[in-house]
């Protein structure tokens, strides 16, 4: 794969969990009540899971204990919402539970030294009153929520906080679509213009992306349309026209993911016409050059045997006239084969 994302692009340093009694609960927030915006840690954030007032918890899905505070401390969700919070090889999906739902979700990979088309999944159930999710990478949408909530601006419930991370995934996911549209504009034209052979990884890489990338958008379009559909508390009128446009939005990027694989074929096809054509003229003008030369190297080894009985070997004036012979029969050659249109006339 190729487009490494360098850490010097900016975003969100490494996070921490310094108000954290659990060392992979990497956030949580109260979203609304007396303590909202406030960080949660320890007994208080099992019980603001467990209240009324909607809340949030993150972890880190590497952390081993994270596991069993999961399976332990949120016992009452559904087994089916715990089982796919643990899962590893996840791809998006919407699964309704009750008042509930668990969603999976797939964001761009701008962790440094990777490639963004290897999406990050991060994992959510959500109903009215809790939101956990859990990430295995760093999540640059779960960063900026935790930066919104922590600077008191953040969603106050569990359907905002929904439209708020959709809309911060899928404009990543478009900026990256866009990102690959118009390194395919550059590629047409370097096609066009120079058709060079460096230019052939230069689009198996682009094609490379695209595929990676594609494979999750797909699911997560549809995912989103699922969340439209849904029957459930968190879901208002709003909430559920916002996520009908990220919905809409999403639709319009697996298209132009689908016309970019088409373009980045199309383009593979021009650069290896064109790299065919150079080799057929090359193989062609070589074959020019052997039916020239053949005549004259049958003339000169049939002169050169070391026998007697050979016209010329008692005149001075034999290689003169041998010579005149092969640019003679050089001279008809070259008319045979203008005469065919193989040199000259267009071809």
């Amino acid at each position: 794969m190729v487009g490494r994302v360098r850490a010097c692009l900016g975003g969100p340093q490494k996070p921490r969990s310094h108000f954290m009694t659990e060392p992979f609960v990497t956030y949580a927030y109260a979203l609304d009540g007396t303590e909202a915006g406030q960080p949660l840690a320890g007994a208080a954030l099992l019980q603001a899971l467990r209240a009324d007032a909607p809340a949030w918890a993150h972890l880190d899905g590497k952390d081993p204990a994270a596991n069993g505070w999961i399976s332990a401390q949120l016992d009452y969700l559904d087994p089916q919402a715990i089982e796919a919070l643990l899962d590893v090889d996840t791809r998006p999906r919407l699964t309704v539970l009750g008042s509930g739902m668990i969603l999976i979700l797939r964001g761009m990979n701008f962790n440094a030294g990777e490639d963004p088309e290897d999406m990050v999944s991060v994992r959510m159930w959500i109903d009215p009153h809790r939101i956990v999710t859990i990430s295995r990478k760093r999540v640059w949408a779960i960063e900026r929520m935790h930066e919104a909530l922590a600077a008191g601006r953040g969603p106050s419930d569990a359907g905002s906080f929904l439209v708020n991370l959709i809309e911060d995934i899928t404009t990543n996911i478009a900026k990256f679509q866009s990102g690959l549209d118009q390194k395919a504009e550059e590629l047409e034209h370097k096609v066009i213009s120079e058709g060079t052979e460096r230019l052939r990884r230069q689009v198996v890489d682009m094609r490379l992306q695209i595929i990676a990338a594609r494979r999750y958008m797909g699911p997560q379009r549809d995912a989103l349309a699922e969340i439209g559909r849904a029957k459930l508390e968190l879901l208002d009128q709003t909430t559920r026209r916002e996520i009908e446009e990220e919905h809409l939005k999403m639709t319009r990027v697996v298209e132009d993911m689908d016309e970019l694989r088409e373009q980045a074929s199309v383009l593979r096809e021009e650069l290896s016409g064109q790299l065919s054509d150079r080799l057929n003229r090359n193989m062609f003008m070589l074959s020019i050059l052997s039916a020239i030369f053949l005549p004259l190297g049958f003339l000169t080894g049939l002169f050169g045997v070391n026998v007697g009985g050979l016209p010329g070997l008692e005149r001075s004036d034999a290689f003169l006239w041998l010579c005149g012979a092969m640019g003679g029969l050089v001279f008809l050659q070259v008319l045979a084969l203008w005469h065919m249109r193989w040199i000259g006339r267009g071809g």
